[in-house]
Protein backbone atom coordinates (compact mmCIF):
# COMPACT_ATOMS: atom_id res chain seq x y z
CA UNK A 1 0.00 0.00 0.00
CA UNK A 2 3.00 2.67 0.69
CA UNK A 3 4.65 1.99 -2.59
CA UNK A 4 1.56 2.75 -4.13
CA UNK A 5 0.55 5.63 -2.30
CA UNK A 6 4.64 6.58 -3.42
CA UNK A 7 3.71 5.90 -7.11
CA UNK A 8 0.48 7.60 -6.84
CA UNK A 9 2.59 10.88 -5.60
CA UNK A 10 4.89 10.66 -8.15
CA UNK A 11 2.40 10.07 -11.10
CA UNK A 12 0.35 13.12 -9.74
CA UNK A 13 3.49 15.69 -9.66
CA UNK A 14 4.59 14.56 -13.33
CA UNK A 15 1.07 15.34 -14.08
CA UNK A 16 0.99 18.66 -12.68
CA UNK A 17 3.96 19.61 -14.44
CA UNK A 18 2.67 18.81 -17.91
CA UNK A 19 -0.93 19.76 -17.46
CA UNK A 20 -1.65 22.28 -20.48
CA UNK A 21 -3.44 25.59 -21.05
CA UNK A 22 -3.64 26.94 -24.81
CA UNK A 23 -1.08 28.12 -26.58
CA UNK A 24 -0.58 30.48 -29.26
CA UNK A 25 -1.54 28.13 -32.29
CA UNK A 26 -4.49 26.61 -29.95
CA UNK A 27 -2.71 23.59 -29.02
CA UNK A 28 -2.03 22.05 -25.40
CA UNK A 29 1.19 24.45 -23.62
CA UNK A 30 2.76 22.68 -20.34
CA UNK A 31 2.10 24.49 -17.03
CA UNK A 32 5.86 25.34 -17.28
CA UNK A 33 6.03 27.03 -20.88
CA UNK A 34 3.35 29.04 -19.70
CA UNK A 35 4.93 30.31 -16.64
CA UNK A 36 8.19 30.83 -18.10
CA UNK A 37 8.72 34.47 -18.49
CA UNK A 38 11.86 34.28 -19.74
CA UNK A 39 14.01 35.07 -16.52
CA UNK A 40 17.19 35.26 -16.13
CA UNK A 41 19.05 35.38 -12.45
CA UNK A 42 16.33 35.62 -9.25
CA UNK A 43 12.93 34.68 -10.54
CA UNK A 44 9.92 37.13 -8.99
CA UNK A 45 6.95 35.52 -9.69
CA UNK A 46 6.43 37.76 -12.66
CA UNK A 47 6.73 40.91 -10.50
CA UNK A 48 8.29 43.99 -12.33
CA UNK A 49 8.36 46.98 -11.58
CA UNK A 50 8.27 49.27 -14.42
CA UNK A 51 9.35 52.63 -14.82
CA UNK A 52 7.54 55.54 -15.58
CA UNK A 53 8.39 58.98 -16.92
CA UNK A 54 6.10 62.00 -15.91
CA UNK A 55 7.27 65.78 -15.24
CA UNK A 56 8.03 65.44 -12.06
CA UNK A 57 10.37 62.87 -12.54
CA UNK A 58 10.70 58.87 -12.48
CA UNK A 59 8.46 56.45 -10.74
CA UNK A 60 8.38 52.78 -10.57
CA UNK A 61 4.88 50.91 -10.72
CA UNK A 62 4.12 47.51 -9.79
CA UNK A 63 2.75 44.82 -12.69
CA UNK A 64 2.55 41.21 -11.71
CA UNK A 65 2.82 39.21 -14.84
CA UNK A 66 0.59 35.56 -15.12
CA UNK A 67 1.12 33.48 -18.39
CA UNK A 68 2.95 33.43 -21.53
CA UNK A 69 0.68 33.94 -24.20
CA UNK A 70 1.80 36.28 -27.39
CA UNK A 71 -1.65 36.28 -28.59
CA UNK A 72 -3.27 37.60 -25.67
CA UNK A 73 -2.09 40.03 -23.37
CA UNK A 74 -4.63 41.24 -20.64
CA UNK A 75 -3.89 44.28 -18.84
CA UNK A 76 -6.07 45.15 -15.44
CA UNK A 77 -6.79 48.45 -14.86
CA UNK A 78 -8.58 48.24 -11.23
CA UNK A 79 -10.34 51.46 -10.11
CA UNK A 80 -10.69 54.01 -7.36
CA UNK A 81 -8.35 55.69 -8.09
CA UNK A 82 -5.78 54.34 -6.19
CA UNK A 83 -7.45 51.10 -4.90
CA UNK A 84 -5.13 49.39 -6.22
CA UNK A 85 -4.79 45.96 -7.71
CA UNK A 86 -5.76 43.11 -5.04
CA UNK A 87 -9.42 43.44 -5.49
CA UNK A 88 -9.25 41.89 -8.71
CA UNK A 89 -7.27 38.72 -7.59
CA UNK A 90 -10.02 36.90 -8.62
CA UNK A 91 -9.04 37.14 -12.35
CA UNK A 92 -6.10 34.48 -11.19
CA UNK A 93 -8.86 31.95 -10.67
CA UNK A 94 -10.14 32.19 -14.11
CA UNK A 95 -7.74 33.76 -17.50
CA UNK A 96 -4.76 30.76 -16.52
CA UNK A 97 -7.19 28.09 -17.46
CA UNK A 98 -8.19 29.86 -20.48
CA UNK A 99 -4.11 30.10 -21.52
CA UNK A 100 -4.41 34.27 -20.97
CA UNK A 101 -1.44 36.17 -20.39
CA UNK A 102 -2.54 38.85 -18.12
CA UNK A 103 -1.35 42.06 -15.86
CA UNK A 104 -2.13 42.80 -12.39
CA UNK A 105 -0.86 46.62 -11.83
CA UNK A 106 -0.85 49.09 -9.27
CA UNK A 107 -1.20 52.54 -10.92
CA UNK A 108 0.93 55.10 -9.59
CA UNK A 109 -0.25 56.53 -6.48
CA UNK A 110 -1.96 52.87 -5.42
CA UNK A 111 -0.21 51.35 -2.49
CA UNK A 112 2.35 49.03 -4.38
CA UNK A 113 3.16 51.34 -6.54
CA UNK A 114 5.90 54.80 -5.48
CA UNK A 115 3.77 57.24 -3.44
CA UNK A 116 4.82 60.61 -5.27
CA UNK A 117 3.60 63.47 -3.26
CA UNK A 118 3.40 66.02 -6.41
CA UNK A 119 -0.46 66.53 -7.56
CA UNK A 120 -0.10 68.02 -10.78
CA UNK A 121 0.11 64.32 -11.26
CA UNK A 122 -3.47 63.41 -10.69
CA UNK A 123 -5.19 63.91 -14.26
CA UNK A 124 -6.41 61.75 -16.93
CA UNK A 125 -3.77 62.88 -19.47
CA UNK A 126 -1.22 61.24 -17.12
CA UNK A 127 -2.63 58.32 -16.58
CA UNK A 128 -3.05 57.67 -20.07
CA UNK A 129 0.44 58.17 -20.66
CA UNK A 130 1.68 55.91 -17.84
CA UNK A 131 -0.85 52.78 -19.31
CA UNK A 132 1.05 53.32 -22.77
CA UNK A 133 4.42 53.43 -21.19
CA UNK A 134 3.32 50.37 -19.59
CA UNK A 135 2.42 48.67 -22.22
CA UNK A 136 5.55 49.44 -24.14
CA UNK A 137 7.21 47.50 -21.28
CA UNK A 138 5.21 44.36 -21.48
CA UNK A 139 5.83 44.05 -25.40
CA UNK A 140 1.73 44.27 -25.78
CA UNK A 141 0.60 45.73 -29.47
CA UNK A 142 -2.42 45.71 -31.48
CA UNK A 143 -2.41 42.05 -32.33
CA UNK A 144 -2.53 40.95 -28.88
CA UNK A 145 -3.55 44.08 -25.99
CA UNK A 146 -6.45 43.66 -24.36
CA UNK A 147 -7.83 46.27 -21.98
CA UNK A 148 -9.88 45.39 -18.94
CA UNK A 149 -10.82 48.29 -16.41
CA UNK A 150 -13.49 48.43 -13.68
CA UNK A 151 -14.72 51.26 -12.47
CA UNK A 152 -12.26 54.40 -13.12
CA UNK A 153 -10.07 51.33 -14.32
CA UNK A 154 -12.97 52.01 -17.07
CA UNK A 155 -12.32 55.54 -17.16
CA UNK A 156 -8.64 54.73 -17.94
CA UNK A 157 -9.42 51.98 -20.45
CA UNK A 158 -12.03 54.55 -22.33
CA UNK A 159 -9.71 57.26 -22.42
CA UNK A 160 -6.77 55.60 -23.35
CA UNK A 161 -8.45 53.79 -26.19
CA UNK A 162 -9.74 56.95 -27.81
CA UNK A 163 -5.89 58.48 -27.81
CA UNK A 164 -4.36 54.59 -28.91
CA UNK A 165 -6.41 51.95 -29.68
CA UNK A 166 -4.00 51.92 -32.78
CA UNK A 167 -2.28 49.81 -30.12
CA UNK A 168 -4.96 47.84 -28.87
CA UNK A 169 -6.62 44.27 -29.94
CA UNK A 170 -9.72 45.24 -27.94
CA UNK A 171 -11.19 47.07 -24.69
CA UNK A 172 -13.21 45.89 -21.77
CA UNK A 173 -15.65 48.25 -19.43
CA UNK A 174 -16.67 46.67 -16.19
CA UNK A 175 -18.93 48.91 -14.56
CA UNK A 176 -18.19 52.41 -15.30
CA UNK A 177 -20.41 54.79 -17.33
CA UNK A 178 -18.99 56.99 -20.00
CA UNK A 179 -20.18 60.08 -18.09
CA UNK A 180 -19.49 61.80 -14.60
CA UNK A 181 -22.47 64.58 -14.29
CA UNK A 182 -24.78 61.35 -15.28
CA UNK A 183 -23.27 58.81 -12.67
CA UNK A 184 -24.00 61.17 -10.19
CA UNK A 185 -27.52 62.08 -11.30
CA UNK A 186 -28.21 58.61 -11.00
CA UNK A 187 -26.92 57.82 -7.29
CA UNK A 188 -28.75 61.04 -6.37
CA UNK A 189 -31.93 60.45 -8.03
CA UNK A 190 -32.31 56.69 -8.34
CA UNK A 191 -30.24 54.68 -5.78
CA UNK A 192 -30.80 57.34 -2.94
CA UNK A 193 -34.24 56.36 -3.14
CA UNK A 194 -33.60 52.72 -1.97
CA UNK A 195 -32.35 53.72 1.52
CA UNK A 196 -34.71 54.09 4.10
CA UNK A 197 -35.58 58.30 4.16
CA UNK A 198 -34.34 58.70 7.97
CA UNK A 199 -30.66 57.24 6.95
CA UNK A 200 -30.36 59.26 3.88
CA UNK A 201 -31.50 62.22 5.65
CA UNK A 202 -28.34 61.01 8.09
CA UNK A 203 -26.01 60.90 5.40
CA UNK A 204 -26.89 63.73 3.74
CA UNK A 205 -26.34 66.22 6.66
CA UNK A 206 -23.00 64.25 7.09
CA UNK A 207 -22.09 65.66 3.29
CA UNK A 208 -23.34 68.99 3.55
CA UNK A 209 -21.44 69.80 7.12
CA UNK A 210 -18.38 67.99 5.77
CA UNK A 211 -17.45 65.59 8.17
CA UNK A 212 -16.39 62.95 6.14
CA UNK A 213 -14.08 61.64 8.97
CA UNK A 214 -17.17 61.18 11.16
CA UNK A 215 -17.64 57.32 11.95
CA UNK A 216 -21.00 57.31 11.31
CA UNK A 217 -20.78 58.32 8.21
CA UNK A 218 -19.07 54.84 7.28
CA UNK A 219 -21.94 52.97 9.98
CA UNK A 220 -24.59 54.40 7.54
CA UNK A 221 -22.93 53.74 3.75
CA UNK A 222 -21.35 49.94 4.53
CA UNK A 223 -24.84 48.24 5.02
CA UNK A 224 -27.04 50.40 3.00
CA UNK A 225 -24.53 51.60 -0.01
CA UNK A 226 -21.69 49.35 0.28
CA UNK A 227 -23.27 46.06 0.64
CA UNK A 228 -26.28 47.07 -1.74
CA UNK A 229 -24.37 48.56 -4.74
CA UNK A 230 -20.58 47.57 -4.31
CA UNK A 231 -20.33 44.21 -3.30
CA UNK A 232 -23.32 42.16 -2.56
CA UNK A 233 -21.76 38.70 -0.83
CA UNK A 234 -22.72 38.43 2.78
CA UNK A 235 -19.59 38.19 3.35
CA UNK A 236 -16.53 40.33 1.52
CA UNK A 237 -13.68 38.26 -0.39
CA UNK A 238 -10.19 38.94 1.40
CA UNK A 239 -9.01 40.50 -1.76
CA UNK A 240 -11.83 43.16 -1.28
CA UNK A 241 -11.46 43.97 2.24
CA UNK A 242 -7.13 44.28 1.59
CA UNK A 243 -7.50 46.33 -1.34
CA UNK A 244 -9.90 48.75 0.77
CA UNK A 245 -7.41 48.63 3.68
CA UNK A 246 -4.20 49.33 1.95
CA UNK A 247 -6.02 51.94 0.23
CA UNK A 248 -7.14 53.51 3.56
CA UNK A 249 -3.34 52.82 5.26
CA UNK A 250 -1.48 54.86 2.28
CA UNK A 251 -1.51 58.77 2.48
CA UNK A 252 -1.09 59.32 -1.16
CA UNK A 253 -3.60 56.67 -2.06
CA UNK A 254 -6.26 58.37 -0.08
CA UNK A 255 -5.16 61.62 -1.39
CA UNK A 256 -5.51 60.50 -4.99
CA UNK A 257 -9.03 59.50 -4.41
CA UNK A 258 -10.36 62.48 -2.83
CA UNK A 259 -8.47 64.78 -5.38
CA UNK A 260 -10.00 62.53 -8.43
CA UNK A 261 -13.51 61.29 -6.99
CA UNK A 262 -13.84 63.59 -4.05
CA UNK A 263 -14.84 63.05 -0.96
CA UNK A 264 -18.24 61.99 -1.48
CA UNK A 265 -19.59 58.61 -2.15
CA UNK A 266 -22.48 59.49 -3.36
CA UNK A 267 -22.14 60.66 -6.94
CA UNK A 268 -18.75 62.09 -8.12
CA UNK A 269 -16.65 65.54 -7.59
CA UNK A 270 -13.02 66.07 -7.62
CA UNK A 271 -11.41 66.63 -10.60
CA UNK A 272 -13.53 63.75 -12.34
CA UNK A 273 -16.33 65.58 -11.96
CA UNK A 274 -17.52 67.05 -15.30
CA UNK A 275 -15.65 64.55 -17.19
CA UNK A 276 -17.98 63.23 -20.23
CA UNK A 277 -17.20 61.65 -23.45
CA UNK A 278 -20.73 60.04 -24.37
CA UNK A 279 -20.17 61.82 -27.73
CA UNK A 280 -16.38 60.40 -28.10
CA UNK A 281 -17.63 57.06 -27.97
CA UNK A 282 -18.70 56.51 -31.40
CA UNK A 283 -14.83 57.15 -32.25
CA UNK A 284 -13.68 53.91 -30.63
CA UNK A 285 -13.22 51.34 -33.66
CA UNK A 286 -11.87 48.15 -31.90
CA UNK A 287 -14.26 45.62 -30.41
CA UNK A 288 -15.50 46.53 -27.21
CA UNK A 289 -17.23 44.45 -24.10
CA UNK A 290 -19.32 47.12 -21.71
CA UNK A 291 -20.44 45.33 -18.59
CA UNK A 292 -23.48 46.13 -16.82
CA UNK A 293 -24.87 44.88 -13.59
CA UNK A 294 -28.69 45.29 -11.70
CA UNK A 295 -27.72 46.49 -8.64
CA UNK A 296 -24.25 48.81 -9.82
CA UNK A 297 -23.85 52.40 -9.08
CA UNK A 298 -23.53 53.10 -12.73
CA UNK A 299 -26.86 52.65 -14.41
CA UNK A 300 -26.93 49.15 -16.24
CA UNK A 301 -29.39 50.91 -19.21
CA UNK A 302 -26.50 53.20 -19.64
CA UNK A 303 -23.69 50.56 -20.18
CA UNK A 304 -26.07 48.96 -22.70
CA UNK A 305 -26.44 52.07 -24.74
CA UNK A 306 -22.27 52.76 -24.47
CA UNK A 307 -21.78 49.32 -26.28
CA UNK A 308 -23.84 50.76 -29.11
CA UNK A 309 -22.20 54.05 -29.06
CA UNK A 310 -19.37 52.45 -30.15
CA UNK A 311 -18.93 51.11 -33.76
CA UNK A 312 -18.18 47.50 -32.75
CA UNK A 313 -19.61 46.77 -29.29
CA UNK A 314 -20.91 44.20 -26.94
CA UNK A 315 -23.03 44.64 -23.74
CA UNK A 316 -22.98 41.79 -21.16
CA UNK A 317 -25.64 41.95 -17.93
CA UNK A 318 -25.10 40.94 -14.67
CA UNK A 319 -28.26 40.23 -13.23
CA UNK A 320 -27.10 39.81 -10.13
CA UNK A 321 -24.03 42.01 -9.91
CA UNK A 322 -23.42 45.26 -8.19
CA UNK A 323 -19.74 47.36 -9.04
CA UNK A 324 -17.70 44.61 -8.46
CA UNK A 325 -19.82 42.30 -10.19
CA UNK A 326 -16.68 40.11 -10.89
CA UNK A 327 -17.54 38.97 -7.48
CA UNK A 328 -20.75 38.95 -6.86
CA UNK A 329 -21.97 37.53 -10.43
CA UNK A 330 -18.63 35.97 -10.65
CA UNK A 331 -19.99 32.69 -13.09
CA UNK A 332 -21.78 35.44 -15.96
CA UNK A 333 -18.76 38.22 -15.53
CA UNK A 334 -16.17 35.90 -16.09
CA UNK A 335 -17.88 33.92 -18.61
CA UNK A 336 -18.96 36.66 -20.84
CA UNK A 337 -15.63 38.20 -20.61
CA UNK A 338 -13.92 34.95 -21.58
CA UNK A 339 -15.96 34.65 -24.50
CA UNK A 340 -15.73 37.85 -25.98
CA UNK A 341 -11.80 37.75 -25.12
CA UNK A 342 -12.30 34.35 -27.23
CA UNK A 343 -14.50 35.76 -30.23
CA UNK A 344 -11.79 38.73 -30.17
CA UNK A 345 -8.87 36.37 -30.86
CA UNK A 346 -10.67 33.75 -33.09
CA UNK A 347 -12.08 36.09 -35.64
CA UNK A 348 -15.81 35.66 -34.62
CA UNK A 349 -16.84 39.00 -32.77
Amino acid sequence: MKNYLLYLSAALVLFSCNISTTNKEGGAMPVAQYFNYGDTGVQSAGIRMIPIQTSAGVFHVWTKRFGNNPRIKVLLLHGGPATGHEYMECFESFFPKEGFEFYEYDQLGAPYSDQPTDTSLWTIPRYVDEVEQVRKAIGADSTNFYVLGNSWGGILGMEYALKYQNHMKALIVANMMASCPDYGKYAQEVLSKTMPAGVLQEIKDIEASGDYNNPRYMELLIPYFYHQHICRLAVWPEPVTRAFQHQDEAKVSKQVYTIMQGPSEFGIGGRLANWDIRDSLKYIKIPTLMIGAKYDTMDPKAMEAQSKAVQHGRYLYCPNGSHLSMWDDQQVFMNGVIRFIHDVDGGGF
